[in-house]
């Protein structure tokens, strides 16, 4: 998309944030990339919701333009940052919507921040438990990306999807990943359920990948814990966001717009 929007930032706690404001005549929708990602990810999604919506998005800590070695990786401090930037958009309650890491940032956000929140969207998250194994394969694989990718065909070799390539840091000797993978391993060390903030959340949509991290088991658990939530299964992976941006703006729009037409 042509990019029409400013970045800016906002210090909070010691951490400095980086805001992607991309504009747009509505109400605010702002979006939370996940783990090793950064704002360019929402790209597609902004271009499919402008300009009826305003869509905000930032680089979560240890991410992108943002803090890059934060002194604190805790789901807190996390969330904290969502809701600081929220409030820095002067605009009352915004809807929020995550991938991942992001979508578990956004939905703490909604049970701990209600005034700040109008509705929920989350691309392929979950309130369950991880595994350490699990986890432990993610710190594995983003450790062993072989920095620096010699060009952007070694790049698109490697990584899932050519948002990833995008986002890494392009230098005279090739491409970086703008983020350390021990801080990543950091933002994950939080392995709680959290299963009562998801049952306090409403309006919510959940956009799964069929192929992706959460489970069918688990997206059912979800709608049960929260009936009035929406759960929608697309044939992606993790990305769902990157994979099948149709569908998933199409779902933040319908759940945008049902939240800002109940307020």
């Amino acid at each position: 998309m042509q990019w029409r929007g400013v970045w800016r930032e906002l210090r909070r706690d010691g951490a400095r944030l980086a805001i992607k404001d991309y504009g747009g005549d509505g109400p605010t929708v702002l979006l939370m990339h996940g783990l090793a990602g950064e704002s360019g990810e929402w790209d597609a999604t902004a271009e499919a919701l402008l300009p009826g919506w305003r869509v905000v998005a930032f680089d979560q800590r240890g991410h992108g333009r943002s803090e890059r070695r934060p002194t604190d990786m805790s789901r807190a401090a996390f969330v904290a940052d969502a809701a600081a930037v929220a409030t820095s958009l002067g605009v009352g309650p915004v809807v929020v919507a995550g991938q991942s890491l992001g979508g578990h940032t956004a939905m703490l956000m909604a049970a701990r921040h209600p005034d700040l929140v109008r509705g929920l969207a989350v691309a392929d998250a979950s309130p369950s438990k991880g595994s350490t194994s699990e986890r432990q394969k993610v710190v594995d694989w983003l450790r062993s990306w072989p920095v620096p990718f010699t060009d952007r065909d070694a790049a698109n070799a490697f990584l899932p999807h050519p948002a990833w390539v995008d986002g890494l840091e392009w230098r005279a000797d090739g491409g970086y990943p703008q983020w350390d993978a021990d801080v990543m391993a950091a933002a994950l060390a939080d392995d709680a359920p959290h299963w009562a903030e998801w049952e306090a959340i409403c309006p919510a949509v959940l956009v799964r990948g069929a192929r992706g991290i959460v489970t069918e088991s688990e997206a059912h658990e979800m709608r049960a814990r929260l009936p009035s939530s929406r759960t929608v299964t697309v044939d992606t992976g993790h990305d769902v966001h990157l994979e099948a941006t149709t569908e998933w703006a199409a779902e933040l729009a319908a759940l945008a717009q049902r939240a800002y037409e109940a307020d």
